[in-house]
């Protein structure tokens, strides 16, 4: 395929296993865990998990990433869409609350095709960097049910100094407004799971609280009660960011209260985590094995 799907329009050409884009990948989807998830928001994960698909690979490449193994080094197993399907339909079994696609579009058409061949009874939540084409999400309309997008900056110019994503701005606040277009304003079942919906996340980075500030008075202005906010303190300086002065430390509790200030001023619905979230044992494990799920029966 020639392919076009992130905001960088490489047209470039992929093959089942190769591509000589900005992401280097071919179509097949490589899994590098496939497992219930504790770690996110309370009504996304609940009392019996999410169950989440980690997708290797990425449009963006941030600094301190903190699946680094996977988003850059591509760790995982390349799969098929039907034992993508197959996947999906192990964790529904396992009592998860909804099926998490972590940073999948790199694979899209695949996943399209993996949800066409089981479409899980449960939500669909698609949980991406921000960085992704309206139009390229146009093809998920009546599939997924939650997005989980990011907005990570208020300035280009940190976009891609931190991420190498031009145009960051403007490509992010148009994807949050195609996903309000596609699944309206959250909703939730009588658990509080939430059922329809986006909740936008935003990782406050060290010395950066005036980027946060910006970001969630752009998110305000844009969007208001539409979406649900997640404010997220977990950041741990990983990978390249070990060695950028600026970002090689956890943020400050001075930080943190700061910017949560302003999500309380503005009056953005949401979430917060707690200081503690800060720490590197709660990186999953990049273990997915393909044995697991290939005795799952589809019928």
């Amino acid at each position: 395929m020639i392919c076009n799907l992130c905001p960088r329009k490489c047209s470039a050409a992929r093959t089942e296993h190769h591509g000589n884009g900005f992401c280097s990948l071919g179509t097949l989807p490589i899994i590098a865990r496939v497992a219930p998830h504790f770690g996110e928001e309370p009504c996304i994960s609940g009392s019996r998990g999410s169950g989440a698909v980690f997708f290797s690979g990425c449009t963006m490449r941030c600094v301190y990433c903190q699946n680094y193994d996977i988003s850059a080094k591509h760790k995982g197993v390349t799969v098929t869409p039907f034992q993508l399907a197959q996947c999906y339909k192990a964790l529904e079994q396992q009592g998860v609350h909804n099926i998490n696609l972590v940073t999948a579009d790199q694979f899209l058409p695949a996943v399209i095709e993996s949800l066409n061949i089981y479409k899980p009874k449960i939500p669909i939540v698609y949980n991406c960097s921000g960085y992704t084409s309206p139009k390229t999400l146009s093809m998920l309309d009546g599939l997924v049910d939650v997005y989980l997008p990011d907005f990570k900056y208020s300035s280009d110019e940190l976009a891609v100094k931190y991420s190498s994503a031009p145009n960051y701005v403007d490509t992010a606040s148009a994807a949050i407004k195609e996903m309000i277009f596609q699944v309206g304003t959250p909703q939730f079942d009588d658990d509080g799971i939430i059922k329809k919906g986006v909740i936008v996340r935003h990782l406050i980075l060290p010395s950066h609280t005036k980027n946060s500030i910006e970001t969630l008075e752009l998110i305000k202005r844009m969007y208001n009660k539409q979406v649900l906010v997640s404010l997220m303190c977990q950041y741990v300086p990983m990978g390249k960011a070990k060695d950028m002065p600026k970002l090689n430390r956890r943020i400050t509790r001075r930080e943190y209260e700061k910017v949560k200030l302003e999500l309380f001023r503005l009056g953005l619905d949401g979430f917060t985590q707690d200081l503690s979230s800060a720490d590197e044992k709660y990186i999953p494990d990049w273990d997915f094995d393909i044995d697991d799920i290939n005795k799952i029966n589809m019928n």
